[in-house]
């Protein structure tokens, strides 16, 4: 109490200048205010202060900011003790916001803020204050620094930064499970009161999800939460401060949180039957339809694997995954034939391939259905059995011969019937034909294994109702050997003998070659002709190995008496038959050294006679010339007369008789022909000429010919032979053919061309109609017994 009495007792312009200096020196942390416990007293602390020269006071060091009045904000007053009121002291401010933010009173030393402050801005500034002597400007006090800090107010709501937020959360999650976490930024104090103090809680959203009030968390507050009942979520979190109390500042931000999937359901078949159908000429690997089980999931979850587990097609259809579309499609494992079996009945299984042990009591993961598959029969075109035909036959067979038969059906219920051809462009010379209706294989001219020792043709199949379905077959023909070439000298042998030559001394070695390859290899005979055999000059030993010498017989050989020997050779193979041929050695006689080498043969060219002159050589020449104009043009004459009638279109038709020589009456003509030279096949005669004008043609048999309609294989026989005898004649019309009739009559689309059946009928055929087509016809009437009487035409 004695203290305060005597802080009382002082002067009021003492106090106010003490209350400053304490103020700054509790501001600055230097001084503590006095009090009793310290030990020291208040007239102490006077004479202390008493004691101390102080230059400058202040009142004020901080100011709110967000000033909304119209003048100045006071901030504070500088003074110094040197001051005494009379304006002789000028105050000077410096240093940041000096003169813009702040100002000072010169006289009073008052300081003003003339702008409107914002802490978030800028929290605090740092002045320098000077007092002058007004009338000289000298520094009265040194001069000094002080800080002006900006007091915060709640003005600043809480923002969150990184807003709008997306999160997810597995559905069927448990209640708590973390979803994201949100954070508020408050830029006020967080010092300075409540202001910046923050506390969350949701506004939508409820009662799925809950956030924790002081960190922010949202959390899962809703179990079971099934995405396929619903996916997406719009939550808005809020954030308010000053503590969450009346008052205070918020904001908001959007949360959108989807649930994603886990495997919980189950994949099912909209339907238990699926009904499909295939042609049995659909290829490998092609589709036959589709199936799919639903899975409410999705993704990883909602992938399938489809499989067969029972049926009885399990090894002709295969399924497979679509990875896009997750559906099953079923394709073609193996060939399908509608006649051996027309349905197929699976059972098809779709199947999660990845499962969650958690969710294992909502399964099972699978679902099976059935599915009907109906086999749909197509045309198909004729199958031959077997599919391929390897054939040997030796080249000598007859012309007819059949060496193979070929045999194909049709694989449909109808079971059509089948016509069989050669594919000409695989037998371009024509030596084989085939039977159009038995499917027989024949041959069709002369086979040769030294020209050609493989054919390969390609028989065709066609069903007489449907020729666009069209099957084939391959034949490998193999030309077998016969011994029908013999063996004859590899080249042509010109030796020589010298005139000193001795009796058994070899002069040459022969050999020869056969176009013939036996299976046991070529051996060779060799010996002298038989007009050679009693040769005195030269003689032959055959060597055994396909080789032979020519030895000489005697010696003395002289050019001046015979300077060139033939000797024939005969030549023998070892087939069956044996076949041999003559071949002739030159043998020349030669002058020759001690060592036996040729000096002159003296080998002469064939010349002129001298006696023959110029003239006579042009002679003979002019001869020569004009047979060959006779021989030409007997030729021309000779195939001129074979040459049928023309009728000249500048002649009337009425005054020509034209000659029918081939009557096409069929079987009942028994006139035409003699039928019965068509069952003599050895009749047939091969000509070893070859024709160029013209290749054998068969065509084939109208598609209306009755099946039964088939030719004997000797008359088959016959008919090839004689139509290759046709093709190698020189000397036959290019245009003529040979006419096979097989029926007459009934059968026949046309009917009957032939008028032989009109001798039978008992009565008398009228021909008055003849009379009405005019006088070109006039000679015809009369020879059937119609009279000028009877019409009035002529």
């Amino acid at each position: 109490m004695d203290n305060m009495k005597k802080w009382l007792g002082l002067s009021k312009s003492l106090r106010f200048c003490l209350t400053m200096n304490l103020i700054t020196v509790a501001l600055s942390g230097s001084t503590r205010l006095p009090s009793e416990s310290q030990g020291n007293s208040l007239s102490d602390n006077l004479l202390l202060h008493q004691r101390m020269k102080r230059s400058w006071v202040w009142n004020q060091f901080f100011v709110l900011e967000e000033y909304t009045g119209t003048d100045p904000l006071y901030v504070g007053k500088l003074h110094s003790d040197m001051d005494r009121g009379d304006g002789s002291i000028k105050y000077i401010l410096s240093g940041e916001g000096a003169g813009v933010v702040f100002t000072i009173d010169d006289t009073t030393g008052d300081i003003h803020a003339i702008q409107r402050l914002d802490r978030e801005e800028r929290s605090q500034y740092t002045l320098r204050a000077q007092a002058l002597d007004r009338r000289t400007g000298r520094p009265m006090e040194p001069e000094s620094e002080f800080i002006i800090k900006i007091q915060d107010i709640n003005d600043n709501e809480p923002k969150f930064l990184d807003g709008p937020y997306v999160a997810s959360v597995p559905e069927m999650s448990p209640v708590g499970t973390s979803v994201i976490q949100v954070t508020a930024t408050d830029a006020d104090d967080p010092t300075y009161g409540n202001s910046a103090r923050v506390v969350y809680s949701i506004l939508q959203g409820q009662p799925y999800f809950s956030v924790d009030s002081r960190t922010g968390l949202i959390r899962t507050a809703l179990m079971n939460m099934d995405r396929e009942a619903k996916e997406y979520y719009e939550v808005i979190i809020q954030a308010k401060d000053m503590g969450g109390q009346l008052g205070g500042l918020a904001g908001t931000t959007i949360v959108n949180i989807s649930l994603s999937d886990v495997n919980d359901n189950p994949p099912r078949f909209p339907q238990k039957h699926y009904q499909m159908s295939v042609l049995e000429s659909a290829p490998i690997s092609s589709t036959v339809g589709r199936v799919l089980a639903k899975d409410l999931d999705e993704g990883i979850n909602a992938e399938m694997k489809y499989s067969f587990i029972d049926g009885d097609g399990l090894d002709v259809f295969d399924i497979t995954t679509d990875p896009n579309y997750q559906v099953g499609i079923i394709t073609v494992r193996k060939p399908l034939d509608f006649e051996s079996k027309k349905s197929y009945t699976l059972k098809v299984e779709g199947a999660n391939p990845h499962l969650e042990m958690r969710f294992l009591n909502l399964g099972p993961f699978r679902d099976t259905a059935m599915v009907h598959i109906s086999v749909e029969d197509v045309d198909e075109p004729p199958m031959f059995e077997p599919s391929f035909y390897f054939v040997e036959v030796p080249e000598d067979v007859d012309i007819g011969t059949t060496i193979q038969m070929i045999y194909a059906k049709d694989p449909d219920v109808t079971n059509n019937s089948i016509r069989y051809s050669i594919d000409r462009s695989s037998d371009p010379g024509r030596f084989f034909y085939v039977d159009i209706a038995t499917g027989a294989l024949m041959t069709a001219r002369p086979l040769d294994r030294e020209d050609i020792s493989w054919h390969n043709i390609t028989v065709l199949a066609m069903e007489l109702n449907n020729p666009t379905k069209i099957g084939s077959v391959s034949i490998t023909i193999r030309v077998l050997d016969v011994n029908d070439n013999a063996p004859e000298f590899s080249r042509f042998y010109e030796a020589f003998v010298c005139e000193n030559a001795k009796a058994g001394q070899m002069i040459q070695t022969v050999s020869a070659v056969d176009r013939d390859d036996p299976q046991e290899g070529q051996h060779f005979y060799y010996s002298l002709a038989p007009e050679a055999a009693n040769n005195p000059n030269f003689t032959l030993r055959d060597n055994q190995d396909n080789t032979a010498w020519i030895l000489t017989r005697r010696s003395g050989f002289r050019q001046h008496e015979q300077n060139t020997f033939y000797l024939p050779v005969l030549v023998s193979d070892s087939g069956r038959p044996m076949l041999s041929s003559t071949g002739t050695v030159t043998i020349h006689v030669c002058s020759c050294d001690d060592k036996g080498l040729v000096m002159s043969c003296n080998a002469e060219a064939y010349v002129l006679p001298v006696s023959l002159s110029r003239g006579a050589l042009i002679a003979i020449l002019a001869c020569i010339f004009v047979l060959l104009v006779l021989v030409l043009l007997i030729l021309s004459m000779r195939r001129h007369r074979k040459q049928p009638y023309i009728i000249d279109e500048d002649e009337n038709i009425h005054e020509n008789i034209v000659r029918y020589d081939d009557e096409g009456g069929g079987e009942e003509d028994t006139e035409a022909f003699d039928i019965a030279a068509l069952w003599n096949p050895r009749e047939a005669q091969v000509v070893v000429k070859s024709r160029q004008d013209m290749m054998p043609e068969i065509e084939s048999l109208s598609r209306y010919v009755p099946q039964a309609c088939t030719m004997d294989s000797s008359v088959h026989s016959y008919v090839l032979a004689k139509l290759y005898e046709a093709d190698m004649d020189l000397w036959a019309p290019p245009f003529d053919s040979l006419q096979t009739y097989m029926f007459e009559g009934n059968g026949s689309v046309a009917e009957s061309l032939s008028s032989l059946q009109s001798v039978t009928t008992d009565s008398e055929q009228s021909y008055d109609y003849l009379t009405d087509w005019g006088p070109r016809f006039k000679k015809l009437a009369e020879m059937y017994g119609a009279t000028e009487g009877n019409g009035g035409l002529w």
